[in-house]
């Protein structure tokens, strides 16, 4: 009999839509459907071409491990294969896997299985030499993953010496992020207007394929370990204790395994932390059931994509559906307008929710969000409410489409949409309510306009005290209006007056920076005011006179002139002009010892901050890059240099310490090494 051709076109249809979906899961670090949603296919799949083997392909999902290696990191190949795991979907299927197992294993082996907690996170193999840690790679297809070594060496609890190890060892673990850091780093995503990660999952795999591990650092990535795949002489037979060894060498280890010898308290177990996993500080899919006698585990072998001996028990989603009654539009501290979803409560993962993040309209777009629509929410993490889909089915016809307004619901100014961008954006900066905390914490910082004593607290007491609506209201203030707010005094008030009045003389480039200008950092500001000479003539510069400047490309040539030609940003400018700012800079630099050279800078100097030799380096003609390359003249390595250091190091490019680049200021090239 031959195969239905409608059985035979689902399968195709199948095979790629899962292929799509892995390649936005694994390598895109972007899924488009819950994870529930691509089990669903995948046992689609598997029951289509268990019923009809005719339909197996070489290349078909149900045979394939996560991803390709992504293009960007070397590629390393494992000893053995990194395999993924079989599906329990529910605990009918749990208690399958522990019968399967009670029949297959000798009457000898003791039927223990052990179950520990399925992290959401990323998988990643680390290979120790001689208890060195020599690389961490991540699964990629089970065979071949990406060598992200100096990455992982940014992961918190991840040792880079072992003391008593064997001379090669090979341990397989997962990279995750808490709840809460994937909360930070989601809300810090969209202020800015950036993509927001889908889960911690895809935030943790993003963050280690940064290629500035600077960013890895930041994020505070943590890892579990639960699996030694390569090593002589282990003293361990079973996985418990294998666990319990990887612990004692030093590495982290999920503590809520269990050891199970009834079937009925393991599924007890299982159904239990389906309730429970709300309260852990990182987030679980499910459970992970291991045979746990080692040896007994090669009777039982491998699939071509997955152990027989193991399954992970995969947690049922948890979604509520509620009525959407309203869209309303924030305005966060960079400008970004940000819709947002207000709901009816409804309960979800054991608190009410009423509000959701829409992110952009294109997201609203994409999953046909209106205003009425009853709604599946979830919670994304476990912390962060999401709206996954619409129900169009239950419409009454009396649902709105929703459109971002065209003036700033803050300040009123206009809203543009940059290209190639997903965020709307206020033009208002200087002048906008909702960005003027953040403005004046950016203005005063130390590469702007270096105002001492005006940090965060005192930002927020002089906002909400009135006395301050944006950058040129500094300059009017007076000690007296000062003295009576909280915890100031004569001396404190006396002090801040004088600090923002030194800052008149910081110069055109730092003020360039300190106006929150979109794109526009502390070298292009630098660079701007040495092109343009004056504030003045970079207000009237074209686009084709801006995007000529050193290092400024077609974003920033557009944000600075979109940010100039705003009338409130022009009258704020106005004032800071008539409260004697310095707005004018000398275009040529006072020497050319450095002409032509490109330094790199890296690590803590003891005597300048990084900004100060950057200024230094460029008043000698000199460039200053971040990234260093063979057409890289030197590198500055202060104390704590990370891996600029190792690359210069690798390519030939020469080192300088802090004494050494100070002479080389003073002498030019080749006295440095005297």
């Amino acid at each position: 009999m031959g195969i239905p051709a409608k059985d035979r076109a689902r399968a195709e249809e199948l095979r790629e839509l899962l292929a799509r979906w892995n390649r936005e899961y694994y390598e895109e670090d972007a899924p488009t459907v819950p994870d529930d949603q691509y089990d669903r296919a995948h046992r689609e799949l598997e029951l289509l071409e268990s019923s009809w083997p005719e339909l197996v392909t070489e290349v078909s999902p149900t045979a394939q491990v996560g991803g390709r290696a992504v293009r960007g990191f070397g590629q390393y190949r494992h000893r053995s294969p990194l395999l993924s795991l079989a599906n329990a979907m529910d605990t009918e299927e749990l208690e399958a896997f522990w019968d399967r197992m009670d029949a297959a294993l000798d009457p000898e082996v003791p039927r223990e299985f052990f179950a520990e907690m399925k992290i959401d996170g990323l998988s990643m193999a680390l290979i120790y030499r001689n208890g060195q840690l020599v690389t961490g790679a991540t699964r990629g297809d089970g065979t071949t993953g990406e060598d992200v070594t100096p990455n992982v060496r940014m992961v918190r609890g991840i040792p880079h010496s072992l003391t008593g190890a064997p001379a090669v060892l090979e341990i397989r673990g997962e990279i995750y992020l808490s709840k809460e850091e994937f909360a930070r780093i989601n809300g810090a995503r969209e202020e800015a207007g950036e993509k927001v990660f889908a889960n911690p999952r895809n935030a943790a795999a993003g963050t280690l394929r940064q290629l500035d591990p600077g960013v890895v650092r930041s994020r505070n990535l943590q890892a579990f370990f639960y699996d030694v795949t390569y090593g002589e002489d282990l003293p361990f037979r079973t996985q418990q204790d294998m666990i319990r060894w990887l612990g004692e060498m030093g590495f982290d280890t999920e503590p809520g395994g269990r050891l199970f010898d009834r079937r009925e308290d393991l599924v007890d177990f299982a159904v239990q932390w389906n309730g429970l996993r709300h309260d852990l500080p990182y987030e679980i899919d499910g459970i992970v059931v291991k045979l746990n006698h080692l040896k007994a585990r090669e009777s039982l072998g491998n699939t071509a994509k997955s152990p027989r001996w193991a399954v992970a028990y995969k947690f049922p989603p948890q979604e509520a559906v509620t009525r959407l009654l309203s869209i309303e539009v924030n305005v966060g501290r960079t400008g970004v307008l940000t819709p947002t979803a207000e709901f009816s409560p409804v309960s979800l993962a054991g608190t009410v929710v009423r509000r959701a993040s829409l992110h952009n309209l294109d997201l609203i777009r994409q999953r046909d969000i209106r205003t009425g629509d009853l709604v599946v929410i979830r919670k994304a993490g476990d912390i962060i409410p999401e709206v996954v889909r619409s129900l169009p089915e239950e419409r009454t016809g009396q649902e709105a489409e929703f459109h971002m307004p065209e003036v700033c619901p803050a300040c009123g100014s206009p809203v543009v949409r940059p290209e190639g961008e997903a965020a709307y954006r206020c033009t208002g900066g200087l002048i906008c309510p909702a960005q003027i905390r953040r403005g004046l914490m950016h203005f005063a910082s130390r590469d702007a306009m270096d105002i001492d004593g005006l940090g965060e607290k005192m930002v927020n007491l002089l906002v909400d005290e009135s006395l301050v609506a944006n950058a040129a209201d500094l300059y009017g203030l007076r000690q007296e209006q000062l003295e009576p707010l909280p915890r100031m005094g004569k001396l404190s008030a006396a002090n801040l007056v004088a600090a923002i009045d030194r800052s008149r003389q910081r110069g055109l480039g730092p003020l360039i920076f300190a106006l929150g200008i979109r794109h526009v950092g502390q070298k292009a500001g630098m660079n701007l005011a040495r092109h343009f000479g004056s504030l003045a003539a970079l207000m009237e510069a074209s686009l084709e006179d801006l995007a000529a400047v050193d290092e400024v490309g077609p974003a920033m040539a557009s944000s600075l002139k979109e940010f100039f030609t705003e009338p409130g940003n022009r009258q704020v400018i106005s004032r800071l002009m008539e409260a004697g700012l310095k707005t004018t800079e000398d275009t040529a630099p006072r020497g050319d010892r450095l002409a032509g050279i490109t330094f790199v800078l890296t690590g803590t100097l003891e005597t300048m901050s990084r900004s100060e030799a950057s200024a230094l380096i460029e008043s000698q003609g000199g460039k200053v890059s971040s990234s260093v390359s063979k057409k890289t003249g030197y590198v500055v390595a202060g104390s704590e240099a990370g891996s600029k250091l190792d690359k210069a190091l690798s390519l030939g490019v020469p080192v300088l310490e802090e004494g050494q680049f100070l002479l080389l200021l003073e002498t030019g090239p080749g006295k440095e090494e005297s």
